[in-house]
């Protein structure tokens, strides 16, 4: 129990939490099951040749999601730092050696300046450079291909739940293809419902994905997409002869339970997790009944890996304090405990709660709002 004093954390001075947040990296990313576990204690019996087990982990993954090809990375970031290596390099592999010096190569990505964000980095890593287009409002179609050009590797696009603004996934792929550029796409948690997920797996040339969404081990994901692109990536990955992905390994124990994670996502009763999931938060809202100036809802998210979360609303006025204050207390308190708040909210994430620990934000909740 992640109360519990004797908590391996606490012997090298730091606070162990309850994550009421979800899959954050700086709240530790993910819990894989029991069943991951046991798989990567398995894989730990044994060495194994990593370049075949690369391309059998990669075939493996691709059958689920129905694409031609797959390569396992070091989370999402590693994957969109060899796809943007490879946009550049596939048509000139004489020239992988010299990256990040991209002399004689397209190394322009098109990516709506609306889309901006903290992880966009990962594709200027290999020395390719972001051509920025539009507003923080989005741009238009015109100008999204108006920025296609000689140097043009490829355009990037960040996939989301609720949409975009600007240009949708489907025409900036249908504009990059006309201008016969390649389309990178960054769908790291776009993982639920299933379809979803073989949709988004295959919208562009290469997709990347974050394996910790789905309780793999958390520095876990993998690209998929076309297969001479995957071969690409391979090339630029930590066993190739000059590596530009060398530091961004993996191990065989985390691709085992990688594959097994994904195996066990799709063979889930996702259902009956739902039903799980509400139901703590029920014991939570049973837990605040009757609190003067606080409410509970449970919302549903149509496009979500978590699929729910619960919303604590805290009128300031007849409690004293708001929702952000509420937030601090939990996190400053034994145990800690994580959440988010939002607004005039806290927002309790069950997905990475352990079984019980419901209970204890939900108590501990109480006393924070009785002052």
């Amino acid at each position: 129990m992640a109360t519990d004093t004797s908590n391996v954390y606490t012997r090298f001075g730091v606070r162990p939490l309850i994550n009421a947040v979800g899959n954050q990296t700086v709240r530790g990313g993910s819990t894989p099951s029991a069943a991951v576990k046991a798989a990567m204690d398995g894989a730990d019996i044994n060495f194994v040749d990593m370049e075949t087990f690369l391309r059998k982990s990669g075939d493996f993954i691709a059958s689920f999601l129905d694409v031609e090809a797959a390569y396992v990375t070091a989370g999402c970031y590693a994957a969109m730092v060899l796809s943007s290596a490879a946009a550049m390099t596939y048509q000139h592999p004489e020239k992988r050696d010299q990256l990040p010096d991209t002399t004689g190569l397209k190394d322009e990505l098109v990516f709506q300046k609306s889309q901006r964000y903290g992880y966009d980095r990962a594709y200027s890593v290999p020395g390719s450079k972001l051509v920025l287009v539009g507003d923080d409002e989005g741009c238009t179609a015109e100008e999204f291909e108006n920025a296609i050009g000689p140097n043009t590797a490829a355009i990037i696009y960040l996939v989301q739940a609720e949409g975009n603004s600007g240009v949708s996934l489907e025409e900036a792929i249908e504009i990059a293809h006309r201008n016969n550029v390649l389309a990178i796409a960054d769908s790291a948690a776009q993982i639920y419902p299933l379809d979803y997920f073989k949709r988004n797996a295959q919208c562009a040339d290469l997709v990347c994905f974050g394996g910790k969404y789905f309780n793999a081990p958390h520095s876990t994901g993998f690209v998929c997409g076309r297969k001479d692109l995957i071969e690409e990536v391979t090339a630029h990955g930590f066993i190739a002869p000059r590596p530009l992905g060398r530091g961004m390994k993996v191990d065989r124990q985390e691709i085992v339970g990688l594959l097994t994670a994904i195996e066990n996502w799709f063979s889930a009763d996702h259902d009956q997790r739902l039903k799980d999931q509400d139901a703590r938060y029920d014991a939570i809202s049973q837990v605040l009944a009757g609190i003067p100036g606080v409410s509970t809802e449970i919302v549903h998210a149509e496009r979500s890996h978590t699929l729910s979360s619960l919303h604590v609303t805290v009128d300031e006025a007849t409690v004293g304090q708001n929702a952000e204050q509420v937030n601090d207390a939990l996190d400053a308190g034994t145990p800690r405990i994580r959440a988010n708040a939002a607004s005039d909210s806290v927002v309790i994430n069950a997905y990475t709660l352990r079984e019980g620990e419901e209970l204890i934000v939900a108590n501990r909740l109480k006393e924070v709002l009785a002052g």
